[in-house]
C-alpha cells in the first residue's frame, strides 16, 4: 500500500498534506544549513522558493494557497512594524519621519524617472511606473531588526514611519498612471480617495483601540485574544483597500492602533511573534522566491542590461538617502546601515507595480502584438532586481542591527545590566484568581532581556495532611509557571510547608536573596480586619525589600495611564532608586503614560536627576497627602494608581498615610492600584514593642528575627489591635 501510494506522486505536487509538509521542512532545515555558508535566513528561504518553485525543480506551483499565505505574511510584517514601534518616540519624531519619507521618495522617484527617460528611453507613463518601483520599499528586513531587539531604536522608527509615506506616494503614482492609461482619472477619483483615506484613519486609529480595549478587558482566553487581534488587523487591511490605498498600509496602522494594548512583554505579543516568524513570514519569502525564473534572465542581453541599470541606480539612490539621513540626524554608521537595509528591499509593491504595467495594454502593433506599458524584459529585470535588492538589504541591515544590539548590551552591562540581572522577584500565591496578574506584574517590573529571576511561592499548612495541603499549592504554582512560560520567562515554583505563612515567606526571602516582593491585596473579612491584612503588615516589618501590594481590577495590558503619587522625602530613602527603576520598567513594558504627583521639591528632583528614566512623563503638583482624595476627580476608568508608601517612623512617613486605605476603598474602587513600600534604612537597635498583647507577659521581638523564633505565638496575636512603637534600647 505504501509503495503504491508513493508511486502515484507526480510533479508538481498536488497533495495538500505533502505540499504543507515540504514547506515546513524547508522553513526548518534550509536556513539551518545555508547559515553555515553565511547566507542570511531570509535570503535562504527566497532561494529555496526559487529551487522548488515552477521555474526550478517544479516541486510546487505558486497556487492560490501560496499566494494567500504569502499575502498574510506580508501583512504580518507590516503589522509587527506598527505593533513594535515605540509610539511615544514615533509621535515625537513624526515630523522627522514625514520629512524622511518625502525626500526619500523624491530621491528614488526622480532617479527612476530620469534613468527611464534618458538611459532606457521609456515613455513618460512607463518612466513614472519605474520611478514608483524605485520609491516603494518592503520592510523585509524588519524581522531581523525585531530579532535583535532594536525595533525601538530612533533610526528604525524614522525609517519605518517614512516607509509608510513613500509606499503611499508610490501607490498613488501607480493609481494615477493606471487611471490615466484607462481614462478614469478625474475629480471624482481624488474626492473618492480623500474621503476614503479620512474614514479609514478615523475608524482604525480612533475606533479600533476602543473596541480592542473593551474586548481585552473582558476576555482573558489566549486563543480568543489572538484571533481577535488577527481579525482586527486584516479588517484594517481590507478597509485600506476599500479606501483606495494598499492593504499593507492598513496592516501597519492596525498595528499602530493596537500598540499600547499589547505590551512587548505580554503573552499575547509572544504568540503574535511566534506564529508570524514560524509560519506566515516564511511563506511570504518562499512565495517571492517562486517568482524567480533564472533562465528568463539569460534569454537576451536586454534583461541583464535592464536589471543591472535598475539595481545600480536604485541602490545608489537608497544609499544616498541613508547617508543624508545619517548626516541630518547624527546617526551612527550602523544606524545608517539599518536604514539602508529597511529601505533597500523592493518586493511587494514593486511586484504589484510591474505586473500592472505588464498587464496594461496601450495598443497593438501592425502584427497584432500588444504594446504593453512595461514589456516582458522589464518584468524579468524587476524580478531579478527584487532578488538582488532583498539580498543586499538583508546583509547590510543585519550587520547594522547586530552591531547596534551588541553596543546596547555592552552599555547595559556597564550600567544597569548586572543590577537588573540580580533582581529576584517573589510572588506568594494563594488566590487562583490573581495568579496571572501577579505574574504579569512581576514580568513587567524587570527587563525583557532577563528571562529568569521570578519565584512563585505557596506556603502550605504543615498541620494538614501533605496531600491535601500540597495539591492546592501545586495547582497554583503550575498556573504561575504556565503564565510565565507563555512570555518565554522562566519561573521557579516553591512549595513550602510551615505552621506559619509569615515564617514561610520570610524564610524564602532570606534563602533566595529576594529583592522584590509582590503581594496581592487580601480580601477583608469582617469590620475588625485591616485593609492590608495582618500578614502583609507583618511582612512589611520583617522583610526590608521593595514590596508591591497589588489590587488588579483590569489587566495591565489595558491600562492607559499610570498615576504615581510620591510623598515628600521619598527621594531621600535608601530604596528610592530601586522602586524608581521598577516603575520605569513597568511603564516601558506596558506602554502606559506616566503622570507624577508630588510636591515641588520631589518633582524638581525627578526632572533634574531621573528625566532620562521617564522620557515621556507628565509632572503635576501635589502638595501633600491631604489632597489625596482630590485625585478621584482626575482619575479615569482605565488608569492605574501607584502610591509610594512608607513604613511607620521612617523619613518619608506621613501621618495621613493611615488614611490612604480608606481613600482607596471609597474613591478608587473601580481602579487597579499598587502600593509600593521601598527598602528603608533599618535601625538595628530599634525593635517593635507590642504593649497590648493578651499573653502572660510583654516581650520584645527583634525586627530581623520576628516570625522566625516566635512563629507560633505570632499566629495567636490579634494583629488588628496591635500598635507598633519603635523604641531604642538604652
Amino acid at each position: 500500500m505504501l509503495l503504491a501510494g508513493l508511486s502515484e506522486i507526480t510533479l508538481p505536487l498536488k497533495n495538500p498534506v505533502l505540499q504543507f509538509s515540504l514547506i515546513l521542512f524547508i522553513i526548518l532545515f534550509v536556513p539551518f544549513f545555508l547559515k553555515r555558508l553565511k547566507i542570511p535566513s531570509l535570503i535562504s528561504l527566497i532561494i529555496a522558493g526559487a529551487v522548488v518553485g515552477p521555474h526550478g525543480l517544479n516541486l510546487m506551483l505558486r497556487d492560490s494557497s501560496i499566494v494567500l499565505f504569502g499575502t498574510v505574511g506580508l501583512l504580518y510584517i507590516m503589522f509587527l512594524a506598527g505593533l513594535e514601534i515605540d509610539v511615544a518616540d514615533f509621535k515625537k519624531n513624526s515630523g522627522r519621519s514625514v520629512l524622511f519619507g518625502l525626500y526619500s521618495f523624491l530621491i528614488s522617484f526622480i532617479t527612476g524617472v530620469f534613468i527611464s527617460l534618458f538611459f532606457l528611453r521609456f515613455s513618460w507613463l512607463s518612466s513614472l511606473l519605474l520611478g514608483s518601483i524605485f520609491s516603494s520599499y518592503t520592510l523585509i528586513v524588519y524581522p531581523v531588526v525585531s530579532k535583535y531587539g532594536i525595533a525601538r531604536d530612533r533610526s528604525v522608527g524614522i525609517a519605518v514611519g517614512g516607509t509608510m509615506i513613500t509606499d503611499t506616494l508610490a501607490l498613488l503614482v501607480l493609481a494615477v498612471v493606471a487611471g490615466s492609461s484607462t481614462g478614469e482619472l478625474g475629480s471624482a477619483f481624488w474626492i473618492r480617495l480623500l474621503i476614503g483615506i479620512t474614514l479609514f484613519g478615523f475608524v482604525v486609529l480612533l475606533i479600533f483601540p476602543v473596541i480592542a480595549r473593551w474586548f481585552l478587558k473582558r476576555f482573558d482566553d489566549s486563543v480568543l485574544q489572538y484571533l481577535f487581534v488577527l481579525g482586527m488587523v486584516f479588517f484594517a487591511a481590507f478597509l485600506a483597500e476599500a479606501a483606495g490605498v494598499e492593504a499593507i498600509i492598513g496592516a501597519f496602522f492596525g498595528g499602530l492602533a493596537l500598540n499600547r494594548l499589547i505590551p512587548h512583554t505580554s503573552a499575547l505579543m509572544n504568540r503574535i511573534r511566534f506564529v508570524g516568524n514560524a509560519i506566515f513570514i516564511p511563506f511570504f519569502l518562499i512565495g517571492v522566491g517562486m517568482l524567480i525564473d533564472v533562465r528568463a534572465f539569460f534569454k537576451d542581453f536586454e534583461t541583464i542590461n535592464l536589471a543591472a541599470v535598475i539595481i545600480v541606480a536604485a541602490g545608489s539612490a537608497n544609499y544616498f538617502t541613508a547617508w543624508i539621513t545619517q548626516k541630518i540626524y547624527g546617526f551612527s554608521v550602523d544606524q545608517r546601515r539599518v536604514i539602508f537595509g529597511l529601505i533597500s528591499a523592493h518586493a511587494a509593491v514593486a511586484l504589484a507595480t510591474v505586473l500592472i504595467g505588464y498587464n496594461t495594454i496601450t495598443g497593438y502593433t501592425l502584427d497584432g502584438m500588444p504594446v504593453r506599458l512595461l514589456e516582458e524584459s522589464v518584468l524579468n529585470a524587476t524580478i531579478l532586481f527584487i532578488l538582488v535588492s532583498c539580498t543586499i538589504a538583508t546583509i547590510v541591515g543585519e550587520k547594522g542591527a547586530q552591531n547596534i544590539a551588541f553596543a546596547e548590551q555592552a552599555d547595559e552591562a556597564a550600567n544597569s545590566w548586572i543590577a537588573d540581572a540580580q533582581k529576584r522577584i517573589l510572588m506568594p500565591l494563594n488566590d487562583p484568581e490573581t495568579v496571572e496578574e501577579l505574574v504579569s506584574l512581576g514580568i513587567t517590573l524587570k527587563s525583557p532581556k532577563i528571562l529568569d529571576g521570578l519565584f512563585a511561592l505557596h506556603v502550605a499548612d504543615s498541620s494538614e495532611t501533605e496531600g491535601t495541603a500540597g495539591k492546592h499549592g501545586e495547582k497554583l504554582l503550575e498556573k504561575a509557571a504556565v503564565a510565565a512560560a507563555s512570555t518565554d520567562n522562566r519561573l521557579s515554583g516553591l512549595l513550602r510547608y510551615d505552621s506559619s505563612i509569615l515564617n514561610g515567606i520570610d524564610g524564602v526571602v532570606r534563602e533566595q536573596k529576594i529583592t522584590d516582593l509582590i503581594l496581592g491585596l487580601h480580601h477583608q473579612q469582617g469590620l475588625t480586619d485591616s485593609f492590608l491584612g495582618s500578614l502583609s503588615e507583618m511582612l512589611l516589618v520583617t522583610c526590608n525589600v521593595t514590596t508591591f501590594i497589588y489590587r488588579p481590577v483590569q489587566p495591565l495590558t489595558t491600562i492607559k495611564r499610570t498615576l504615581a503619587v510620591i510623598p515628600h522625602g521619598a527621594e531621600s530613602e535608601e530604596g528610592f532608586s530601586l522602586w524608581k527603576d521598577r516603575l520605569a520598567s513597568m511603564v516601558s513594558n506596558t506602554g502606559s503614560k506616566l503622570v507624577f504627583y508630588a510636591d515641588r521639591q520631589t518633582l524638581a528632583f525627578l526632572k533634574e536627576h531621573h528625566a532620562a528614566s521617564f522620557p515621556n512623563a507628565e509632572y503635576k503638583l501635589f502638595r501633600n497627602l491631604n489632597e489625596f482624595s482630590g485625585l478621584a476627580k482626575e482619575i479615569r476608568s482605565d488608569d492605574n494608581l501607584v502610591v509610594v508608601m512608607s513604613r511607620r517612623n521612617y523619613q518619608s512617613y506621613h501621618s495621613r498615610m493611615a488614611k490612604i486605605p480608606s481613600y482607596l476603598s471609597r474613591y478608587f474602587r473601580k481602579n487597579s492600584f499598587i502600593l509600593i513600600y521601598p527598602v528603608q534604612n533599618r535601625i538595628e537597635d530599634d525593635v517593635p514593642e507590642f504593649p497590648e498583647l493578651t499573653l502572660p507577659e510583654r516581650f520584645r521581638l527583634d525586627v530581623g528575627q520576628v516570625g522566625m523564633k516566635f512563629g507560633d505565638a505570632l499566629k495567636r496575636i490579634p494583629f488588628n489591635r496591635v500598635s507598633v512603637r519603635l523604641k531604642r534600647k538604652p
